[in-house]
């Protein structure tokens, strides 16, 4: 099979309306099999988010792990979380400003608040604060897989 391109995918999806169960299996086995590799990649998903109608559960789990990943593991310094990656991830949650963020958005921004080892400035950690004490889904997974840096 050819490897489809993230925005053609995206584009699909948003034409649906919605993501199934399916649709996230193709998107981590065809189209991104070793995740998100450049912040546009990371910017697409999130607006898909913000534009989709319906999504299976599994989108939300599949989203939020592979920010995590992306921002706290991938980009640099690995681990730290800088006052420049933050600044672009807020933005990116946000969107275009209109209306507070989507729960998901919320979830990783809160995710990333517990898996990174540093952050140079507290702008992530005051945005994921609007959820509360809620478990976290990202430990779950890590637990039941036993693997503590990939939960893809």
């Amino acid at each position: 099979m050819s490897k489809v391109s993230l925005t053609q995918y995206v584009d699909k999806l948003r034409q649906k309306g919605r993501i199934s169960f399916g649709d996230v299996q193709r998107l981590q086995r065809d189209v991104l099999p070793n995740g998100i590799d450049a912040r546009e990649e990371a910017e697409l998903l999130v607006e898909l988010d913000r534009h989709v109608c319906r999504a299976d559960d599994a989108w939300s789990g599949f989203l939020i792990a592979t920010l995590v990943e992306f921002v706290v593991w991938t980009e640099r310094p690995t681990g730290i979380v800088n006052e420049d990656t933050v600044r672009w991830l807020v933005a990116t949650l946000r969107g275009d400003g209109a209306g507070p963020l989507t729960k998901t958005a919320r979830l990783i921004a809160r995710e990333i608040a517990e898996e990174a080892h540093a952050f140079e400035n507290d702008t992530l950690a005051q945005l994921a604060a609007g959820l509360g004490k809620r478990k976290s889904r990202r430990r779950d997974q890590r637990t039941d897989a036993g693997n503590v840096h990939d939960a893809r």
